[in-house]
């Protein structure tokens, strides 16, 4: 059975050293890993900025490393197991996080002041490392001042998810993009359900193999199922109406359901290839 690359990091030239037996490469390594140090990292699936985009990686997130040249580190996501290249400059000594950010955007302080000029801009699921907390702010292990209240421990877990993915409406569709400055469907999907505890993969046809149970065709839909075409995936939000991130809108947006099936069949991606749930 062959190994998917998205999912494992080997190349002709290197691979990790658990898939010694599983792969052929010239060397193996164990892989070094490493925290992110930006606001949000994209996860390239060649290095150079020109590349595609397959996902990103949030302030906090941790990546295993096993190979750095040329500005560039390849390695593996810790949070969902996605391989490619990273900007060296994103990564910096990794953190074990205390909290995670619970709302759409919060900003990071020098000082206990909201008026000072922010250190950097965090979005929802991002992670920090709080070593105390002073009158309202969160004090981070890199000396960085949050808003406490926009920060949640990272134990804690949304209610609904459908809820979650609800406050998304109107951000910008981004291709392989997971923050609040974009997200494509599969970004929005995995991202409310993590919040909830409920692990997902990153591409659609990953989600549409491992996340619930597929409905029969005459199953009236629910609250929080998942629909899937090909390449694509939505969330109901409730039995008629469908929320996602489109190329279409070019936002995350709510419509009728069936608008979505007939428009997205004749745009030649084809009918609903199964409805699951969770």
């Amino acid at each position: 059975m062959s190994l998917d690359a998205r999912l494992n990091p080997f190349r002709p030239d290197l691979a990790a050293e658990f898939l010694r037996a599983a792969v052929e490469a010239e060397r193996y390594v164990p892989g070094v890993r490493r925290g992110i140090i930006a606001a949000s990292a994209p996860l390239r699936r060649r290095p150079s900025p020109g590349a595609p985009l397959d996902t990103e990686a949030l302030f906090g997130e941790s990546l295993v490393v096993y190979e750095e040249r040329d500005g560039w580190a390849w390695g593996q996501l810790e949070r969902d197991g996605y391989v490619g290249y990273l900007p060296a400059v994103a990564l910096g000594d990794p953190v074990e996080p205390t909290h995670r950010v619970a709302v759409m955007r919060t900003h990071a302080y020098p000082g206990p002041d909201n008026e000072l000029p922010p250190l950097r801009a965090l979005c929802f699921s991002a992670r920090v490392s709080v070593k105390r907390f002073e009158g309202v702010f969160a004090i981070a292990q890199d000396g960085a001042h949050y808003y406490t209240r926009h920060l949640a421990p990272v134990g804690d877990l949304e209610p609904d998810y459908v809820g979650v993915a609800r406050r998304f409406l109107g951000l910008p569709y981004l291709w392989g993009g997971r923050s609040s400055e974009g997200l494509d469907c599969t970004g929005l999907t995995q991202t409310a359900l993590r919040s909830a505890g409920i692990d997902s993969p990153r591409d659609s046809d990953m989600q549409e193999a491992a996340l619930g149970a597929r409905l029969p065709p005459d199953e009236p839909l629910a609250r929080g199922d998942l629909v899937f075409w090909r390449g694509h995936v939505g969330i109901m939000m409730d039995a008629a109406t469908l929320l996602h991130s489109n190329g279409f809108h070019m936002l995350v947006v709510e419509e009728p359901l069936a608008e979505a099936r007939r428009r997205i069949e004749a745009k030649g991606a084809g009918p609903v290839t199964s409805i699951r749930r969770l």
